[in-house]
């Protein structure tokens, strides 16, 4: 690669040049992408990835497009139907997609451009929707590109106008036919795209029915029909067939419905509806202090989550601090002050639904707002409606301010407890013997490799950056926690050196600020034996440690499996789909291709495996993740993901038995 930063500075006159090569660096080489070809190329930049995730971003893009049609008050009614292949119709009653020729290209219609244009739609300006969820103008057109087939019916001006595409490109003409009835509105119908999302791709009615119920707890002035096909809900999913969603009372309603039955700290229910200043749109809350159990904040804007959360969580965390000092204050409490605005939301249900005109998202895929607006704006909103409610109940008010001083002082006598120099930490750790660690005093930047073998720790120990990357080889495949007695765990050396090499503890001891290391790195080779060896530390890890997971401390590594050579070109692929991929669009040059299969990590030379995977400018590292527990929507995932780690790691092997039955028909290719 050419570096254009350490190239020696041209001479006053320009050398002579040498005959054109193949592999010189040319116009030719410069390649444009053009319509909807980058979103096939690069769909990660566009909804995050292609895992499931991804897969059900595509339903959340079009159903967010007819939620701006009810926010916006031309909507009442949205229908979402999963079908058996895999097809997913969204359809509303707004008012329809327009359909006359569009002023720049006047040969098609508004609703091709909208479909097949990036950065093409009517929620720039400000004049169609005052507040939207989609405000990119790519949502449609990314969906439409990641389809295999795509069918969109639009009902208005008297006539019922279709068009169809297939991965992007239109089929046919948007065709004008006779309407059917009084119907108005849009409807999409849309199978993703195989190619994109793999063979085995498939929605998930369980996921698809949280997000259709959250949309109608987010909006209170539409009603949601939900249909799916009964054949594809499975046993033991409690997903409905057939529901209608609408909740009059919004969020109220689902902070009811999820607390049911547990004792509230304070007043009780705090929530409410408000309007910003300036006319910019009006915030929804409902806040609750449960006596006990577990705590989650969910907050969205114009009906999209907000996973991360952003400016308007700060501005109700702001609203709730500033409201609980005020009122500790006029009770004469003086350790008011010491108050936080984790000690005021800790413990707390919240869920936080804001409607902005223009706000503005980190990334396409929407899970932070960065609005710098809105954190005073939703702290103004929510300031009066809070001091009313704590004075109204004074006793109540009074509980909640002991509940958040508790913290406050349990939150002080964590900080003068923590160690805050990490090298004299180590000093009284019992580090094991076999740990290559690290010189850096602090855990900030560090990395830990957890490697296969002594011979695969060999090579990493040579590869590592030695201020900041520490190496354990462990011996073999790691005692399946999920199966093992506790005994058994409390014995195993291979674990009990990880832990002590982590020094956080685990299980109720687990303190995630004695973390020695910010990245603990999984590094296994890239084959079905690291593969397992992966999937049993994850395991440990989920089962021991889920702080670790929750914080995004956990990483697996991505060692090649083959080195690719032609001429002067060495490329690395990670399994045969990679190597494929790169033998068509990277080596096309003249020359064979030499093709090297690493039999392991400790096979490969220290400089290939820094180059490959240890690098952090060249790596590839994939984050474990598990849900946030901050939705309802999370909180069920979160039950999903335990039960499927039960019974794929468990105890009982016929559930793993009929699990591969059940899966066994998706089955590709093995590896053996």
């Amino acid at each position: 690669m050419t570096d254009l930063f350490n190239s020696p500075a041209p001479s006053a006159r320009p050398a002579p040049q040498p005959a054109a090569r193949d592999t010189d660096y040319s116009a030719r080489d410069i390649e444009v992408l053009e319509g909807l070809e980058p979103v096939r190329r690069r769909p990660g930049m566009y909804i995050g990835g292609t895992d499931d995730r991804a897969l059900h971003h595509l339903v959340a893009e079009v159903l967010d497009n007819s939620m701006d049609e009810a926010v916006a008050g031309h909507a009442s009614q949205i229908e979402v139907r999963l079908d058996p292949n895999n097809q997913i119709t969204v359809k509303d009653n707004g008012r329809g997609i327009p359909v006359d020729p569009h002023p720049r290209f006047p040969d098609k219609s508004a609703l091709e451009v909208i479909l097949t244009t990036l950065h093409a739609g009517g929620k720039f300006g400000g004049s169609a929707y005052k507040v939207a969820g989609g405000l990119h103008g790519v949502g449609a057109s990314v969906v439409n590109a990641l389809s295999e087939d795509l069918r969109v019916e639009v009902a208005r001006d008297g006539a019922l106008w279709t068009q169809g595409f297939a991965r992007g490109v239109p089929t046919g003409p948007l065709e004008k036919g006779p309407l059917p009835g009084r119907r108005r509105g849009t409807t999409v119908t849309f199978r993703p795209d195989p190619e994109i999302f793999g063979a085995r791709a498939r929605f998930r009615p369980s996921a698809l029915f949280r997000m259709v119920r959250s949309k109608a707890y987010l909006f209170r002035g539409v009603k949601i029909r939900w249909r799916c096909d009964a054949a594809l809900i499975g046993e033991g999913d409690s997903t409905p067939a057939e529901a209608e969603l609408h909740f009059p009372n919004g969020l109220r309603d689902f902070l009811d419905a999820t607390l049911k039955g547990r004792a509230l700290v304070g007043p009780g229910l705090f929530a409410g509806t408000a309007d910003l200043a300036e006319g910019r749109g009006r915030v929804e809350w409902a806040i609750a202090w449960p006596d006990e159990g577990e705590s989650f904040l969910g907050s969205y804007c114009n009906t999209v989550p907000t996973p991360e959360g952003g400016t308007h969580e700060a501005g109700l965390k702001g609203a709730l601090l500033r409201g609980l000092r005020g009122y500790a204050e006029m009770a004469g409490n003086k350790k008011g002050g010491q108050l936080t605005g984790d000690d005021v939301t800790g413990g707390a249900c919240v869920l936080l639904s804001l409607f902005l005109s223009d706000p503005q998202f980190q990334g396409q895929t929407k899970e932070k707002l960065a609005s710098a607006e809105a954190t005073k704006l939703v702290e103004q909103a929510m300031r009066d409606p809070l001091d009313h409610w704590l004075t109204a109940d004074p006793e109540g008010a009074n509980a909640l301010l002991a509940l958040a001083l508790d913290r406050a002082e349990e939150r002080q006598r964590r900080k003068a407890a923590k160690e805050t120099n990490r090298k004299s930490a180590t000093k009284k750790l019992r580090l094991p013997g076999k740990l290559a660690d690290c010189t850096r005093s602090v855990a900030a930047g560090t990395e830990l490799f957890i490697v296969e073998g002594d011979s695969a720790g060999g090579s990493a120990k040579q590869a590592r950056a030695r201020e900041t990357q520490a190496i354990l080889p462990l011996r073999g495949k790691i005692l399946n926690v999920a199966s093992a007695s506790a005994d058994k765990l409390r014995a195993n050396q291979e674990l009990s050196d990880l832990v002590e090499a982590l020094g956080c503890g685990m299980r109720d001891r687990f303190d995630l600020e004695k973390l020695r290391y910010d990245k603990i790195i999984i590094m296994t080779d890239a084959d079905v034996d690291g593969a397992h060896i992966a999937s049993l530390l994850m395991t440990f890890f989920y089962r021991a440690m889920p702080g670790l997971i929750e914080r995004g401390h956990l990483y697996l590594a991505m060692p090649p499996l083959f080195r690719l050579a032609q001429g002067g070109t060495v490329v690395y692929a990670r399994d045969d789909a990679d190597k494929d991929r790169l033998m068509k669009e990277v080596l096309t040059g003249r020359g064979k291709v030499e093709v090297s299969r690493f039999k392991g990590l400790g096979e490969m030379p220290p400089a290939q495996l820094k180059e490959t995977t240890m690098d952090p400018r060249r790596r590839v590292l994939l984050r474990v993740v598990v849900p946030s527990r901050k939705t309802e929507e999370d909180q069920e995932e979160a039950r999903e993901t335990a039960s499927l780690v039960e019974r794929l790691m468990g105890r009982k092997a016929e559930t793993r038995f009929a699990f591969i039955q059940e899966n066994a028909r998706f089955v590709e290719g093995l590896d053996v």
